[in-house]
């Protein structure tokens, strides 16, 4: 019999599948990716059990086995490709922003990339015939850089069209926006999201973008000096894993910013890096680091991707959105 409900597996009685959707862990395929540790923490059953249960979700879920390249490349089919906007970036990207991925953006401050956030966020919603993913986007804000106005812009900036009318009030309706006040709510609410993706699923716009503006200001703030590196990684490394976990199950975006700090060491080159470290650099899957240039245009510079060559592009901020 194929196994539908959390109960269905074996060793997962009502009050343990209870415990688990408490926890987040709302379908078989959520199990399936989990670690017995963080199961059994969350459903109060030893190591073992845990492990026996995920790997019945496994087996139910079909995750986990070996496949041949041509069946990846089957599934690879379904991943959505997201306009930036600006034809440049999407060819910087190999097309757009890739679902089931995480980008980062990184900068110093005004090199755009919450300009970018809100330009995605926008254009996620739009059909995909025009660049979008036609869903809606989930923002958790930590530096309180969300405007409602700047998305009312950018939904003014969209292409004129004769057989439809852009509303600002329906873009802003499918933008679910949440304010992490420390590194804890910030976990807490990526663990959230899910749920609300989990609501969202069977309607008319599913979420297909999760941003988080930015990942590491909380980390950085919190964790201070060396003495608590090790555990500022550890956290952060926790959320990253949380994060793409959550661009798996849905079938969406993650995109998150980054802050730079300065190296006052360095003669040659770029004086900034981005924080985070290693954790964050092998995490993220495309990472772009944007810079000012004169007057409204920026610098995209692709540093490192899975598929495509390291490239420059030139884009502009503009009043109506993120333009070539």
């Amino acid at each position: 019999m194929p196994i539908k409900l959390l109960e269905d597996l074996p060793g997962v009685g009502p009050a343990t599948a209870e415990k688990l959707r408490e926890a987040g862990f709302n379908s078989i395929e959520a199990i399936a990716v989990a670690s017995p540790g963080e199961l059994g923490a969350c459903a109060d059953v030893g190591e073992t059990t845990a492990s026996k249960i995920i790997a019945a979700a496994r087996e139910a879920a079909d995750i986990g086995g070996f496949e041949t390249g041509d069946i990846v490349l089957e599934r690879r089919k379904h991943v959505g490709k997201l306009t930036t906007s600006s034809k440049s970036l999407d060819d910087l990207l190999g097309g757009g922003m890739e679902t089931q991925s995480i980008v980062e953006l990184y900068g110093e401050f005004g090199s755009g990339k919450t300009q970018v956030a809100h330009q995605i966020a926008v254009n996620v919603q739009l059909p995909q015939e025009m660049g979008g993913l036609n869903g809606s986007a989930i923002i958790i804000d930590t530096e309180n850089t969300f405007r409602p106005e700047r998305i009312a812009q950018m939904v003014g900036g969209l292409p004129a069209s004769e057989d439809r009318t852009w509303e600002p009030e329906e873009f802003l309706k499918h933008i679910h926006v949440a304010r992490a006040y420390n590194s804890n709510h910030q976990m807490l609410l990526a663990e959230n999201a899910l749920d609300l993706a989990e609501k969202l699923k069977d309607s008319d716009k599913p979420v297909r973008l999760l941003i988080v503006d930015s990942v590491t200001a909380h980390f950085r703030a919190e964790y201070v000096g060396r003495g608590t590196l090790a555990d500022r990684q550890q956290k952060l490394n926790k959320h990253l894993h949380a994060l793409m976990r959550f661009g798996d199950l849905n079938n969406a975006l993650i995109m998150v910013t980054n802050q730079v700090m300065a190296k006052p060491d360095t003669f040659f080159g770029d004086p900034t890096k981005p924080v985070g470290g290693h954790v964050l650099g092998h995490t993220a899957t495309f990472r772009m680091y944007l810079r000012k240039s004169k007057g409204e245009k920026r610098i995209a510079r692709l540093v490192d991707s899975p598929n495509l060559p390291d490239g420059e592009a030139v884009f502009s901020v503009t009043t109506p959105g993120i333009k070539d």
